[in-house]
């Protein structure tokens, strides 16, 4: 009988049971060390390094094989910067190895191989490196101990990150290698490299010339973003104030997000040029036409200010002059004759309240009015950019489409992505969406936005040598009580260069300025200029106009 019991339970083990015990031998026989894969790279529109790898040394443990563990955590203690208790805790626990601190720097690697203790093991690891420092660290973001965690490198982080390999050995019942034994290597697959949009070089110029706002003016935001106007490619993008992305921690995280894509605010007069391009493609707007502006305009028994209300409006001007001197009252006007549909529908059409689908996280889509709260009170103020919050990027797209022939595009930060071998995986082309106004209608406002860099409030955004068009704003701030403050603007600019083939827009603001006048005359239109000056001399595009003394000599 004993033996029949015997015989059952053998048969149960060797027929029933065999995989289940086959696999709970093999996990106790053999162990496995994950081997990380080496992350893609990024690169900008020239093939030049953004963001790459390095390695850095883990400290890490064998648990079975340390000796005398209360010794072993207090040597440690000071030199990993951990409490004793931890180090004890991970040094004692029931595993075949742990992590006790990763990617350390050198001096710390050194000072615990010094101490030459059994079971402590040393091995490389991969470690995010960024050769420009803080250049573009709002765009390309940031990799935390194993992903991407902001910018592109969250977004991208399943091309970026690859697939992690394994290293089998065969170990005794203590976890130790057994020696002359037979490893298998499950290999990682190397993240994709991305190829972006981006240029470096007029990166940097932005850069330079927000840190140079800063200096002067001392605001609490500033932000530039360059776009091609015939393609919707970003070539450069960035924001003050930013942070290290090797020391991210250190930083308030709000500091981690690109504003022109994630921050919204009111356009101010820099939104007119949407209402002057409906007005143009709507054939109401007549520029030499009077318009009698005394400071101000009462609707629905709401007065509505012009910005020179204190010194009794600008008086008989016409239609051009009113954006030259760009007068609310006169914008108003306009958008009464357009009316809350069709304004609306151009606001829409140009992209306005609604994600422009860049490839970049947390992009917000702004805020306009419904088509039933668009009453006349909110038709006028938003005629004039003013109760409604739109992003950088969205201004930045839509002067684009009027100066590119009417046409809007999809913006976009990644052109290419490639495998380890270099072969093509995504490549991206230009992505229409809509014709929102004629050509002709273009080329007027093109014409119509030069004017208030020749003869109005955009003067000190003139380049030397090159004809650029754009419009100025300044947008009141609401306080925490939601009304407007007085003494809290965002002076911005948004325009296009060279007039005659534009081949750049850019969207500059600052906003509360602390340091020096606080005029846009003074800070964000002096930066338009000094920005588009150095791109074009990067691009190396001829001046609009040639030499006078070389003109009279011949």
């Amino acid at each position: 009988m004993i033996t029949l019991v015997l015989i059952g339970r053998l048969a149960w083990i060797q027929i029933v049971c065999a995989d289940e015990l086959y696999e709970e031998a093999w996990e106790q026989w053999n162990h496995h060390v994950p081997v990380q894969t080496a992350r893609g790279s990024i690169f900008d529109r020239h093939k030049r390094l953004l963001a790459g790898s390095t390695t850095a040394q883990t400290v890490a443990a064998l648990p079975p094989q340390i000796e005398n563990p209360g010794e072993v955590a207090a040597a440690l203690s000071p030199i990993l910067e951990k409490e004793e208790e931890e180090i004890f805790a991970l040094i004692t626990a029931d595993r075949s190895a742990v992590y006790l601190k990763r990617k350390v720097d050198p001096q710390i690697s050194e000072a615990v191989q010094e101490m030459a203790i059994p079971g402590i093991v040393f091995f490389d690891e991969e470690k995010r490196y960024y050769p420009g420092g803080n250049l573009a660290s709002q765009l390309l973001g940031f990799v935390g101990m194993d992903q991407g965690w902001a910018g592109l490198e969250i977004y991208y982080e399943e091309y970026l990150s690859g697939y992690e390999g394994k290293l089998l050995y065969p170990a005794d019942n203590r976890g130790r290698q057994v020696p002359h034994e037979f490893k298998q290597s499950l290999p990682p697959k190397q993240g994709y490299d991305l190829y972006l949009t981006v240029d470096e070089t007029i990166q940097h110029i932005v850069e330079k010339q927000l840190d140079q706002v800063v200096a002067d003016s001392a605001p609490a935001l500033a932000l530039a973003v360059v776009v091609d106007p015939h393609s919707g490619a970003v070539l450069a993008a960035a924001s003050r104030p930013d942070y290290d992305p090797d020391m991210y921690d250190d930083y308030d995280p709000e500091r981690w997000s690109l504003a022109p894509f994630t921050a919204a605010f009111e356009p101010g007069s820099t939104f007119k040029v949407v209402t002057l391009a409906a007005a143009v493609e709507e054939g109401i707007y007549d520029p030499e036409e009077h318009f009698y502006c005394s400071g101000h305009v009462t609707i629905s028994g709401r007065r509505i200010n012009c910005w020179t209300a204190d010194q009794g409006g600008h008086g008989d001007i016409t239609f051009q002059e009113a954006l030259g001197v760009s007068c609310n009252p006169a914008f108003i006007e306009l958008g009464r004759r357009i009316g809350a549909e069709k304004l609306l529908a151009y606001i829409e059409a140009f992209g306005y309240g609604q994600l422009t689908g860049i490839d970049y996280p947390g992009e917000s889509p702004g805020l306009i009015f419904s088509p039933e709260a668009l009453g006349p009170v909110e038709l006028a103020t938003t005629s004039f950019g003013q109760g409604i919050a739109v992003t950088p990027l969205q201004q930045a797209m839509a002067v684009a489409a009027m100066a590119n022939g009417g046409y809007l595009y999809k913006p976009y930060l990644v052109k290419e992505i490639h495998d380890s071998e270099g072969n093509v995986i995504l490549q991206r082309e230009p992505e229409l969406m809509r014709q929102v106004i004629s050509t002709e209608t273009s080329a007027r406002l093109v014409e119509l936005m030069e004017s208030v860099i020749l003869e109005g409030t955009g003067k000190t955004a003139a380049v030397e040598g090159y004809r650029v068009a754009g419009k100025t704003g300044t947008a009141e701030k609401v306080g925490p009580d939601n009304s407007y403050m007085s003494d809290q603007f965002v002076y911005s600019f948004v325009g296009v260069a060279p007039v005659e083939d534009p081949q750049i827009v850019l969207y500059v603001a600052v906003d509360g300025v602390t340091k020096g006048p606080r005029y846009g005359s003074y800070t964000s239109a002096p930066l338009f200029s000094r920005i588009i000056e150095d791109v074009m001399n990067y691009l190396q595009l001829p001046p609009s106009e040639p030499e006078i003394e070389e003109a009279d000599e011949n």
